[in-house]
């Protein structure tokens, strides 16, 4: 069964070392407006699947974030939320990370709703052994080099 949360109020995320931000809920309009940011065509086909989830990752939150708390300049001073500020915070790891797993990826998993196989009571999914054979590996491009 999947629970359907009605509320669309933003909520707090916290990410760690007193930094918090007000994110917007993740919906289909949000990620389709995150994909289409020209940051993100920017990349070219070419972009590692790294610099993908970064990119994917800033446009996301300059979108959803509608404010934060504990984030200062070099005095202290509390600074106003901007999109450059975001895009600052989101390039040191600790933030990205905690970013990407509270937000990003908890709006994308349909957590223990996901599929129709509930966790085993022993607390693991992971009981059961592998029983199919690997994969073929991938035929090459029909196109001409």
């Amino acid at each position: 069964m999947i629970r359907l949360d009605l509320a669309r109020e933003p909520v707090w995320l916290d990410l760690g070392h007193g930094v918090r931000l007000l994110v917007a809920p993740l919906t289909t309009a949000l990620m389709a407006a995150a994909r289409s940011d020209p940051a993100l065509a920017a990349l070219g086909e070419d972009a590692s699947s790294e610099a993908l989830a970064v990119a994917m990752a800033k446009a996301l939150a300059r979108l959803a974030v509608r404010d934060w708390e504990g984030v200062g300049d070099a005095n202290g001073n509390p600074l106003p939320l901007s999109a450059e500020g975001l895009d600052a915070l989101l390039d040191l790891l600790p933030f990205f990370e905690a970013f990407q797993l509270g937000y990003v990826t908890k709006g994308l998993l349909l957590e223990e709703e996901k599929n129709a196989s509930p966790p085993l009571p022993s607390g693991t999914s992971a009981a059961g052994s592998t029983i199919a054979a690997a994969a073929a590996p991938p035929a090459g491009s029909a196109l001409p080099s």
